[in-house]
């Protein structure tokens, strides 16, 4: 445990420094976030910058080399995979930056980048044997063989996306992804598993802290699909090679109400001709405008995750 804490604390540090260095020089190259038009209540920060992902993403990278020793090929595979999808977020926030306008990959491309690093891992996950799977709340497990693949492939497609739809407001992705990674570390730490994919966990959480002092309401900086996809990626890797999949819906069920919302909306505007569940989706843009601040959604996102992961804990202790 000495371990994991040293590991978050030089991820906090680091990733301290990296946002210090980068608000400017984004702000310099006048990287910002361009606002949806319909969004009336975000209009004041259009211009932000974005691409903040990439201090946390690096802070945890650098703070996992340092602290893992004799790692594993899934650790490797983990913080690559993580640069894999930092990078195809950043060609997404670049795109959109250089457009002046919230388009940047197109949704078909975007799919299709995250679908081939996700078949890469499932591929991964069969030569090497990583096909087992936690029961949530015991401590049995089963191996599901050849359905490692297409489960790799929707927990992977599933969760980037979850995050990516989550981080709509100030703090909320980033405060609800803390205590969900602090969660699966101490998950993996109970199960005796996996050091180096604990350390990760707890680097990420560290990284993120620090971030949440630029991204909290009001936020300076935001992480953009450079971070979104890249923390949905290492999560979703994460949890397959530890056999904790399942977890991944329980403790992240925030993120999973994101994409339920928006399915439930487009779903219902198409069956009754333009009605609406939410005043908005994702659900969280729901309750902004029913009145509740973005500090008081954030801070309920991230309660209720907290709650989950403990007792999930607790479920296997």
């Amino acid at each position: 445990m000495k371990t994991y804490l040293l590991s978050a604390l030089t991820a906090f540090a680091l990733s301290l420094v990296f946002c210090f260095a980068l608000i400017p020089i984004l702000r310099r190259l006048k990287a910002g976030q361009n606002i949806l038009v319909y969004l009336k209540e975000h209009k004041k920060k259009s211009g932000t910058p974005t691409m903040g992902g990439i201090a946390f993403i690096l802070a945890t990278v650098i703070s996992s080399a340092v602290f893992i020793r004799d790692a594993s090929r899934d650790v490797f595979v983990t913080v690559v995979i993580g640069l894999a999808y930092m990078a195809v977020g950043l060609l997404d926030d670049y795109l959109k930056h250089r457009h002046k306008e919230n388009l940047g990959l197109k949704a078909w491309q975007k799919f299709s980048f995250q679908a081939i690093i996700a078949l890469f891992v499932g591929v991964f996950c069969l030569r090497s044997g990583l096909t087992f799977l936690y029961l949530p709340f015991t401590d049995k497990y089963i191996n599901i063989g050849f359905f490692a693949l297409p489960l790799t492939l929707f927990v992977f497609l599933a969760t980037v996306n979850a995050v990516n739809l989550t981080d709509g407001l100030d703090g909320l992705a980033a405060g609800t992804s803390v205590p969900f990674f602090l969660a699966f570390g101490i998950l993996i730490h109970a199960q005796s598993q996996n050091t180096g994919q604990g350390i990760v966990c707890f680097c990420v959480v560290g990284a993120l802290c620090a971030y949440l002092l630029f991204n909290s309401y009001p936020a300076s900086v935001f992480m953009g699909d450079t971070g979104s996809l890249s923390l949905g990626g290492i999560a979703s890797c994460v949890a397959t090679f530890t056999g904790n999949a399942l977890y991944v819906a329980i403790i992240g069920v925030m993120f999973v109400l994101s994409v339920i919302s928006v399915l439930l909306q487009v779903i219902y505007y198409k069956v009754t001709g333009g009605k609406r569940i939410f005043l908005m989706a994702p659900i969280h843009h729901h309750f902004q405008k029913k009145g509740y601040s973005e500090g008081k959604i954030a801070y309920a996102y991230a309660i209720i995750t907290a709650v989950l992961g403990v007792i999930c804990i607790c479920g296997i202790l």
